[in-house]
């Protein structure tokens, strides 16, 4: 493990300029630098990186980060890897927190995500133990090096393995991170038994949980993931993304199957473009991950009923997250192949020959709306329009929903205009090309002094905790930024926010991200921050009025004390003002 510590330091020491740079030219733009986005096709520059801030953001697909953050998505590096590349530039040796590594009776769990890698490690020397795990591998056509390359380990049979590799079994840590199963008795069992291992690697490379693959025909799930976990969620995560990146970028296109085999197994063929859902349909939160990688995506069924029902759920959860520049397709192959039997049979050019033939979106949709529905009667028409209502409800992209919209109306026989009127659409404002120089929306004050302790966090002191006493979302960001900058008030801003990260919802701070990068740099941080502290002071002390307020009407005036007699007054004066 890196300490924070040094993460703090070397963040600080290393200018996000010089890293980003060397592989995408920056031109100057004011206070700031720009070009084209390296994560999407673009003409014209939305990427810029904050020498101040030491930050980077693309306002077309949304990536930003830190010099840490950018090594991992352009080189596709682990974040470990990412430091110790940042640490050679910066000249700095990175240091270890060492842990107790002596007999495996010994072994203490030091969290959750140590225990998923002791995990890993223990399946993977599993499978070389397996003659049996080996020989199914060789059978599907895998090579040992693809096999390596995506870790791929085996849980052997039995119900208690993996205690040789945690002695302290009953440990609460292996049952939230989905490696032991405690059934109604109270007796614990591994989750994943008798089946090949596949990891699931989080954006700096680390594995946040697994995908178990039965040998037995006979056994049943097909596959099985780990459950729900801090560290895990299936509708954020995508099997082989971290692998993929790079080729995504070089390939320009991302390819979506349903399974891990199909991945490894296109992978090995040359085709390293591919990712799998996780046990569940694919969600906005996909999309705009790969959306960062590429601006063209396909998605691959099988051509039986349920390749079609999954494809039909992953185009209408895809609907909120389209944007213009966005190309989704979507490749049926035939009832007989899945993407791992169609590459091994036909090979590499064929697959992505039949690649070409993928429907586009709209063109889908319309294939699926009219399936059934020969729009020969009049209320052929209304089912049609009924049908195709929510689905451009749904559709936030300007351009695609009006030109679906356009082959909607010929084929149910009405109108441009006529369709406007029938269906109603959220209005959409066409978003400006020109990247803005300030914060276009008016943000709470909570955040208002978040942005000015990211800029100046030696201003902050410990008495500005008192004034966050609420328990909504804003009050916990403040509080784990004033925190941060407590701990490191000499720290730039992309370093306090690196110590964020992890205590605060992702989304928010994708959003402070933002917001920060917008920030004026010519502000009077100083001056801002009293500004919003006495705000913050104002309504501290209107909360705690409210409080008191609250407690005075439970009470007789009899039983009121001086001040809350005062307090009442001063109520009173008020109202009648």
């Amino acid at each position: 493990m890196i300490p924070e510590s040094f993460i703090q330091e070397l963040i600080n020491r290393v200018d996000i300029y010089d890293v980003i740079n060397k592989s995408v030219p920056l031109k100057k733009a004011g206070a700031n630098y720009s070009a084209c986005c390296p994560f999407h096709n673009e003409k014209s520059p939305s990427f810029t990186v904050s020498p101040t801030k030491q930050f980077y953001h693309c306002f077309g697909c949304g990536a930003h980060g830190t010099s840490i953050g950018f090594l991992m998505e352009y080189q596709g590096l682990s974040f470990v890897e990412a430091v110790h590349e940042l640490a050679k530039i910066a000249g700095m040796i990175v240091p270890q927190e060492t842990r107790e590594l002596d007999t495996p009776q010994k072994k203490i769990i030091p969290g959750m995500q140590e225990a998923l890698q002791a995990a890993l490690n223990y399946y993977r020397a599993e499978l070389k133990k397996s003659p049996r795990a080996i020989e199914y591998l060789k059978g599907r056509g895998l090579s040992g090096q693809v096999a390596a390359n995506f870790q791929v380990g085996y849980a052997p049979a039995g119900w208690q393995n993996l205690q040789s590799v945690f002695p302290q079994y009953d440990s609460d840590v292996l049952e939230t991170i989905g490696l032991v199963v405690k059934n109604e008795q109270g007796k614990r069992y591994d989750r994943f038994r008798d089946r090949i291992m596949f990891p699931i690697h989080d954006q700096k490379g680390q594995v946040i949980g697994f995908g178990g693959r039965v040998i037995n025909p006979e056994d049943t799930p097909k596959y099985y993931n780990s459950p729900e976990t801090p560290l895990f969620q299936k509708g954020h995560e995508l099997y082989g993304l971290f692998m993929a990146r790079r080729a995504m970028r070089d390939a320009g296109r991302a390819l979506v199957v349903e399974g891990y085999m199909d991945v490894v197994a296109l992978a090995q063929f040359g085709i390293e473009y591919a990712v799998a859902s996780l046990g569940t349909a694919t969600t906005p939160f996909h999309i705009a991950k790969l959306m960062r990688q590429t601006d063209e995506i396909v998605f691959c069924f099988d051509g039986d009923n349920a390749g079609l029902k999954a494809a039909w759920r992953a185009a209408m959860n895809a609907l909120s997250a389209l944007t213009d520049g966005l190309k989704l397709s979507f490749l049926f192959l035939p009832s007989e192949h899945d993407p791992d039997s169609f590459v091994r049979e036909f090979g590499k050019e064929a697959f992505e020959a039949k690649m070409k033939t993928a429907l586009p979106l709209s063109q889908y949709i319309i294939q699926y709306l009219s399936a059934e529905n020969s729009l020969q009667s009049q209320e052929d028409k209304v089912r049609f329009l009924n049908d195709a209502e929510p689905i451009l409800q749904q559709i936030h992209a300007p351009r695609l929903r009006l030109l679906l919209s356009k082959r909607i109306a010929e084929l149910a026989g009405v109108s441009q205009d006529e369709i406007q009127t029938l269906i109603k659409m959220p209005s959409i404002q066409r978003q400006k090309q020109a990247m803005p120089k300030q914060v276009r929306t008016p943000v709470s004050i909570q955040r208002r002094f978040l942005l000015m302790l990211l800029m100046r966090p030696d201003l902050v002191n410990g008495e500005d905790l008192s004034l966050v006493k609420g328990g909504n979302e804003e009050d916990h960001l403040l509080i784990a930024g004033i925190n941060a900058a407590i701990l490191y008030p000499s720290s730039k801003p992309a370093a306090i926010l690196h110590h964020m990260q992890d205590k605060v919802d992702a989304k928010l701070m994708r959003e402070i991200e933002r917001e920060l990068q917008l920030l004026d740099d010519s502000l009077d941080i100083a001056l801002e921050m009293s500004g919003a502290r006495k705000q913050l002071t104002e309504i501290s002390h209107q909360r705690s009025h409210s409080n008191l307020f609250d407690k005075i009407k439970e009470k007789n005036l009899s039983e009121l004390t001086d001040e809350e007699k005062t307090l009442l007054r001063s109520l009173g004066n008020s109202q009648q003002k």
